[in-house]
C-alpha cells in the first residue's frame, strides 16, 4: 500500500525592511557665523515603528485535499481531493464546460509527489521529468539531442520502437537536408518552399497540419514598460495601436511568405474553433486613414522602435527574419515609424513575452491545445493571462469570464461576439495569419501522422529499426512543462508524462488516460475522476490521488514551497483557471 496521504505546505513569513536615511556627501564648510540663538528641544516623539503586513494565507490543507478558504480570490479552482486512492474530486467555483479539454493539457501531467517534493518543485525535474507515459528520458545532452527509451511497463499500447531520439535545426533547408539523407525518420514544419519538394520525393511522405494557429504582431501597452527612456510609450494609446492595425498590409505577408492552404487572420481565433469567427471583422488596409488616425494621436511624423522576435520556425510561421523584415518595411512605408529589428534567443524571448518585458512590437503566435475559444482568449486576453500585452482591458476581461462559465456554442455564441469586437476595438496585437504547415515522414514509416494540436504520438510510428529520430525546430527550454510555453518542451514531454485525460491521437477529441473515467454534477462545477489502477511511474512507483494532488496544487497556489519550477510563472494554470491561489499583488 502506498503511503499515507499528506500535503506538503511550507508557510513563508514575510518581513517588512525598515528604511535608513542616507546621509550626504562632504561639502566645503561654510564661512562661520554667529552662534544660533538656543531654543527650546522639540518634545520628544516615539520612533515610528515598522509594521509588518502580515501573510494570510487562503489554502486550507488537510491529509487528504488542497482547499481555498473562498472564491474570493478570483480564480476557477475551490478545492482538489483525494477522495481515495483511486480518486481524485475537483470543486471549481464556477461552471466550466471546456474543463475536460483543459486537464487533459500537458502543462497538467502527473509525476511521483515523492519525487516532486525531494526536487523542491525544480531541480531535476526541469531535465529528468518521471512520468507514466510509453518512453522514459534516458539523456539529454544539451544542444545536441534528448535520448528515450520504451518504457516496458507502461499501461496502455507499447511504443513500438525501443528508442526515440529528439534532435532540432532552426532551418527548414537543414531539416530537409536530414530527412533526405535518412539520418532522421520525420521533421517538424516542412519550409514553404520545401512543400513541393517533399511531394515529389518517392522516398518521403508529407502530412498536411490543420491549421489551428495565429500568427500576431503584439504590444506592450503598459506605460511604465522598460525600454522608452523615460519618454512615453506611444503603445499606450489605443488609436495608435488602432493605426498600425490600419496600416499593415496583412495579405502581402501571407501571399509571399506562407504555403498555400494559409488564410489572412480576420479574427484572433482561427473560425474552426466554435465560436472563432463571429463579430465584426478586423480592419482592412487603408494606410491614409492609418496615417491620419496616427496624426491625431500626436505621431504625425511617426516614431522609432524596435521589433522583436524569435528566428524560429513554427506551424504559425517560417522565415520569421523574413516577416519581420517586410513588418519594418511596411511601418516605414505606411506610417513613418523606423523600426530596428532585434532577434533574441527562444527561450528569453518567451520568457520576456511571458512577464512583459518586451518593449516594442514583438512576432509571436499560438497553436492550439484544445479546439475551444478560452484557450485562445482566455489564455491571451483573459484576466488569468501572463502580462505579455500590458494592461488588462477590465470590459474585455469580465465578458470572457461570463463566457467561459456557459455552456453551449449557441449561449456562449453573443458573448464571443463582443469579445472580438473589443479584442477589435483595443488593438493588443494585429493578428496576421492562420498558417498552414506540414510534417515530412520517411516513406516507410507506419503510424506516421500530424496534429493539429502539435502533440504527435511516436510511440505509433515504426520504422522497422530499433531507433526513431525526430527533427523539430528547436531545443526545449527545459521539460518540466508544468511552467513552460513552448511547444517544443510540450512534445518531448507528451511522450513522458500523462495528465488526467489526453487528446485523440492526431486529433482534438477529450480521451481518458490516467483517469480511466470521470464525470461531473449538473451545473458543471464537481468533477470526479476514477484513476486507472495498476499505473507505474517510470522510477517503479505506483502512481494514486496524492500524486495528482501535489502535481495540481503547486501550480495553484503560488505560495507553495514547490511552487518554483523553471521560471515560476506557471502560466497556463492562470491563464486557463483564472487565477493562482495566494497570488502576490499586482504590483
Amino acid at each position: 500500500m502506498k503511503r499515507k496521504l499528506s500535503i506538503l505546505l511550507s508557510l513563508v513569513v514575510l518581513a517588512s525592511m525598515l528604511l535608513a536615511a542616507c546621509g550626504g556627501g562632504a561639502t566645503e564648510a561654510p564661512a562661520a557665523t554667529e552662534a544660533p540663538v538656543v531654543t527650546e528641544a522639540p518634545v520628544a516623539t516615539e520612533a515610528p515603528v515598522a509594521t509588518e503586513v502580515p501573510f494570510v494565507d487562503h489554502a486550507v490543507v488537510t491529509d487528504t485535499s488542497y482547499s481555498a478558504d473562498s472564491c474570493d480570490y478570483g480564480g476557477e479552482f475551490k478545492s482538489i481531493e483525494a477522495v481515495d486512492a483511486l480518486t481524485v474530486k475537483i470543486t471549481l467555483c464556477v461552471p466550466d464546460p471546456a474543463f475536460p479539454s483543459k486537464i487533459a493539457f500537458s502543462s497538467f501531467a502527473i509525476q511521483p509527489s515523492e519525487y516532486i517534493e525531494a526536487n523542491g518543485g525544480n531541480g531535476a525535474l526541469l531535465e529528468q521529468p518521471i512520468g507514466t507515459g510509453p518512453y522514459s528520458v534516458v539523456a539529454w545532452e544539451r544542444g545536441s539531442q534528448i535520448v528515450f527509451k520504451a518504457f516496458p511497463e507502461y499501461w496502455g499500447d507499447k511504443a513500438l520502437v525501443p528508442n526515440l531520439v529528439f534532435k532540432w535545426g532552426s532551418e527548414s533547408a537543414q531539416r530537409l537536408v536530414e530527412i533526405q539523407s535518412g539520418s532522421v525518420d520525420g521533421i517538424d514544419n516542412v519550409g514553404t518552399d520545401d512543400i513541393a519538394v517533399v511531394q515529389a520525393d518517392s522516398n518521403l511522405q508529407l502530412k498536411a497540419r490543420e491549421a489551428l494557429n495565429v500568427m500576431y504582431f503584439g504590444f506592450n501597452t503598459d506605460p511604465q514598460v522598460t525600454g522608452w527612456d523615460n519618454t512615453k510609450n506611444p503603445f499606450t494609446d489605443e488609436k495608435v495601436r488602432q493605426a498600425i492595425a490600419m496600416g499593415i498590409d496583412r495579405k502581402r505577408i501571407v501571399d509571399n511568405f506562407y504555403p498555400v492552404g494559409s488564410t489572412v487572420a480576420d479574427y484572433f481565433t482561427p473560425c474552426a474553433i466554435p465560436n472563432g469567427c463571429v463579430g465584426d471583422a478586423w480592419y482592412t488596409f487603408d494606410p491614409a486613414a492609418a496615417k491620419a488616425l496616427l496624426a491625431e494621436a500626436g505621431y504625425p511624423d511617426g516614431f522609432t522602435t524596435t521589433i522583436q522576435y524569435r528566428d524560429k520556425d513554427r506551424s504559425y510561421i517560417s522565415g520569421q527574419t523574413n516577416v519581420a523584415t517586410d513588418l519594418q518595411a511596411q511601418l516605414k512605408e505606411n506610417l513613418n515609424i523606423d523600426a530596428t529589428l532585434e532577434v533574441m534567443e527562444s527561450g528569453a524571448f518567451l520568457d520576456a513575452a511571458d512577464s512583459g518585458q518586451l518593449t516594442g512590437m514583438y512576432i509571436l503566435g499560438w497553436g492550439a491545445d484544445y479546439p475551444d475559444q478560452t484557450n485562445f482568449l482566455d489564455y491571451h486576453f483573459g484576466a488569468g493571462a501572463s502580462i505579455q500585452f500590458g494592461t488588462k482591458f477590465d470590459d474585455l476581461t469580465a465578458v470572457l469570464k461570463q463566457a467561459a462559465s456557459t455552456s453551449g456554442d449557441e449561449a456562449r455564441k453573443p458573448l464571443y461576439e463582443q469579445a472580438n469586437n473589443l479584442v477589435k476595438q483595443h488593438v493588443p496585437m494585429v493578428p496576421i495569419s492562420h498558417g498552414a504547415s506540414a510534417v515530412a515522414y520517411l516513406a516507410n514509416v507506419t503510424g506516421a501522422h500530424t496534429s493539429p494540436l502539435g502533440n504527435e504520438k511516436f510511440s505509433v510510428m515504426d520504422n522497422g529499426k530499433d531507433t526513431f529520430v525526430w527533427m523539430q525546430n528547436g531545443e526545449p527550454p527545459s521539460l518540466y512543462c508544468a511552467d513552460e510555453t513552448d511547444g517544443e518542451a510540450f512534445r518531448a514531454c507528451e511522450q513522458v508524462t500523462e495528465a488526467l485525460l489526453s487528446y485523440a491521437t492526431g486529433g482534438t477529441a477529450v480521451e481518458p488516460a490516467l483517469a480511466e473515467s470521470y464525470e461531473a454534477n449538473a451545473d458543471l462545477t464537481v468533477w470526479t475522476f476514477h484513476l486507472r489502477p495498476g499505473v507505474k511511474f517510470h522510477d517503479g512507483s505506483d502512481f494514486d490521488a496524492r500524486d495528482v494532488l501535489v502535481s495540481l496544487a503547486l501550480q495553484w497556489d503560488a505560495h507553495n514551497a514547490l511552487h518554483t519550477g523553471n521560471t515560476g510563472a506557471f502560466t497556463y494554470f492562470s491563464a486557463l483557471f483564472g487565477a493562482y491561489l495566494n497570488a502576490p499583488p499586482a504590483q
